[in-house]
Order: structure tokens, then sequence, then C-alpha cells
């Protein structure tokens, strides 16, 4: 009798708790350096995009569909972290310029 309690208490605690699986290979994460956002009416699409100095082309790297609720939880929890991360490590600075494209990062475009 007292295993069958011991066993609901368990359940319980379990329902609050979501068992993520992180496979290896996403665990690596993509590199992104640049985000383009769109939405309709029932969805908000972020493409992620990896955009190289001197390549006129950039690839989405990782598409995120989210429903406007996520997408503002998204929000609210990036705003959060990144309150937090300022507090520990300094503001983040922030240039008011557009970045240009094709990026070359500041350098000199090499010739081989």
């Amino acid at each position: 009798m007292e295993d069958s309690k011991k066993d609901q208490e368990q359940s319980k605690t379990n329902n609050n708790h979501i068992n993520i699986e992180l496979p290896e290979e996403i665990a690596e994460g993509i590199y992104a350096n640049l985000a383009m956002i769109a939405h309709s009416s029932s969805e908000f699409v972020i493409d992620f995009i990896r955009l190289m100095p001197g390549v006129p082309k950039a690839k989405v790297k990782s598409r995120v569909v989210l429903t406007p609720e996520h997408a503002k939880r998204l929000l609210r929890a990036l705003e959060d972290n990144v309150n937090k991360y300022e507090s520990t490590f300094g503001e983040i600075k922030q240039t008011e310029e557009a970045p240009k494209f094709p990026m070359n990062f500041g350098g000199t475009v090499g010739e081989a």
C-alpha cells in the first residue's frame, strides 16, 4: 500500500516535468549571424542565416516556426536572458548602423 502511494506521488511530480532529448548533431548548434522574421495571422517564421564575408549568397541554416503565443514567450525569455547576461558581463554594445551587404567584417577582400 505504501509503495502505491509513493508511485502516485512520483507520477504527480513527473507530470510537471518534460523529458527533453538533445541529439548530438543538434547539440553542436548552427552558427548564424543574421535572422529574418516573418509572420502571418497564425504563425511566426524565424530564418537563421549564415552570412560570410565576400560571399554574395547567404544560406538559411535553420527555420523555426512558432505560434504567436510562443513567439511572445520567446521574446520574453530572450529579454530575461539578455538582462541576466548584461548584469553578469556588462552591457552588450550595439551599433546603430545597419549591416552592409555583402559583409566583409571590416577587413580587405583577399585574392588567390
